[in-house]
């Protein structure tokens, strides 16, 4: 009959050990008689069979001994200042501008990471960009987690594939050993992962951390700026399980840099002049209506050789009670989407018509009510993607374009018409736009486009906007609000 009843590895040898030095373990062990370690009585063939395992007297020491192999590596004697009686919830009061959504939103993070601290059941991956504050809560829950005693181990991706690269070379301890210890650690908190060295080989060793925890649902933390589309199909599959991880991403702007405004750092609503126009400051120009405007209007006429060139064209109107009634329809629509933004809203006009002071004011209203919104000019957003192609840029064009496609409202000002900018930049627009429609996002565009021009630049575009259950297409037939002239007498309206 098989006996699995561990025995001491070495009785012979016990007795030298005890005449030489302090034995491992307990003298008075019933397992191992103070060996330290013992073999099991199985039969050839068994998984146990020839192997030492450390006897339970020796328990206390090893988990402590493996505690403070952790704590070294993990170097949380610099990171001990980083603690939840520390973390700004409110994010940096010195930020320019921080809307109530993503207060909200950073305070729900911080109420997360406190419970799992208390709890370390499951995984926690806390994504979002730099100095947003994730690794401040990885860290506090790190420095929670071992002032209750727990093996903890808080540690960069990049440096635990050193670690475990100088593990061959390291004369105290073997690269099993250390590759044991990250694994098999209470909790395990990776920082930064992603900016890794993605060799095959740092690659594999970091998908069988990660699986090994997985199987045996290990405590884990994992922080990152990358989206889960871009993390290595293994790793991210087991990161997609709903049902063991809990997945925050932070949407907070760099704490470190105040001065920009919210992620992802472009609305223009954050300017003195767009924080003005609200609906409370906009014009109705029912006092314009008969009076005369002169207007400037860009045409495209074919010259004798068959090209197609622009001209002005220098008009003086009337302004009609007609007129001014497609200004009063567009304010009616944009504060209704203001209160409600459900599907897509669109003004087309002259410049200075109007279009963008409304777009300016439903952005402004949602993040007075504590929402987010973004207003950005079509060509800025253009360069805004661009940027993340020079060497010096900190995050990746993937990132940025994830974060344009699916914020909360999004406000494109001065959308222009098709051949303005390159064929790449008008297809990354398109991809954006087309996202939002699909998904369902709250998006609002101006013009100066007429409707004719419009369907010809963007046809399918155009298409998607003619659906009258998704989408709000106003014209406003106003002359420019700077531009208006009574009679003889000129005066200069302010947009």
């Amino acid at each position: 009959m098989q006996n699995d009843t561990p025995k001491a590895s070495s009785p012979s040898s016990s007795s030298e050990i005890k005449s030489v030095a302090k034995p491992l373990g307990d003298p008075n062990c019933p397992h191992c008689g103070g060996v330290g370690y013992v073999r099991y009585d199985v039969p050839v063939g068994h998984e146990k069979f020839g192997k030492l395992e450390t006897c339970v007297c020796r328990a206390k020491d090893v988990a402590e001994s493996a505690r403070a192999r952790l704590f070294a590596m993990s170097n949380l004697n610099r990171l001990s200042h980083l603690t939840f009686e520390n973390f700004s919830q409110g994010g940096n009061p010195k930020a320019k501008f921080i809307s109530g959504q993503e207060r909200e939103n950073l305070r729900a993070a911080f109420d997360a990471s406190e419970e799992y601290a208390r709890s370390p059941h499951g995984w926690l991956l806390l994504e979002g960009g730099y100095g947003c504050g994730k690794t401040h809560l990885a860290a506090a829950i790190a420095n929670f987690a071992v002032n209750n005693g727990m093996a903890t181990l808080f540690i960069t991706v990049p440096d635990l594939l050193d670690s475990l690269r100088f593990a061959y070379d390291d004369p105290e301890t073997t690269f099993e050993q250390r590759f044991d210890d990250i694994r098999n650690s209470g909790l395990l908190i990776l920082d930064d992962f992603g900016t890794q060295n993605a060799t095959p080989w740092a690659q594999e060793k970091l998908f069988q951390i990660i699986n090994f925890r997985y199987i045996n649902k290990l405590p884990t933390v994992i922080t990152t700026n990358l989206m889960l589309d871009e993390i290595e199909a293994r790793i991210r599959s087991r990161l997609q399980d709903e049902s063991y991880v809990k997945h925050l991403r932070i949407l907070a702007p760099d704490y470190r840099r105040p001065e920009e405004t919210s992620n992802p750092g472009i609305s223009m609503l954050a300017l003195p002049e767009m924080k003005v126009m609200t609906f409370k400051t906009f014009q109705p120009r029912h006092d314009e209506v008969g009076t005369e405007a002169v207007t400037t209007i860009m045409t495209e006429k074919t010259d004798k050789f068959g090209n197609k060139v622009k001209d002005k064209e220098i008009t003086r109107i009337k302004v009609s009670k007609e007129d001014v009634k497609t200004l009063d329809e567009a304010h009616n629509a944009a504060l209704e989407f203001a209160e409600k933004p459900e599907g897509w809203l669109v003004f087309l006009g002259q410049s200075f018509s109007g279009k963008t002071h409304l777009a300016a004011a439903i952005g402004n209203y949602r993040i007075g009510l504590g929402g987010q919104a973004l207003l950005v000019e079509v060509t800025a957003l253009l360069d805004y993607l661009r940027q993340t192609f020079r060497p010096s840029s900190d995050v990746s064009f993937d990132r940025r374009f994830h974060e344009i496609r699916t914020t909360p409202l999004l406000i494109l000002d001065d959308l222009k018409e098709s051949g303005a900018s390159s064929a790449w930049a008008e297809d990354k627009l398109y991809s954006v736009l087309n996202y939002r429609y699909n998904a369902h996002l709250p998006t609002v565009i101006t013009s100066m486009m007429r409707p004719d021009t419009f369907a010809l630049s963007y046809p399918n575009l155009w298409n998607k906007l003619l659906d009258p259950t998704k989408c709000q297409v106003l014209v406003i037939n106003m002359p420019p609000y700077r531009r208006i002239v009574k009679g003889t007498r000129s005066a200069t309206k302010k947009k």
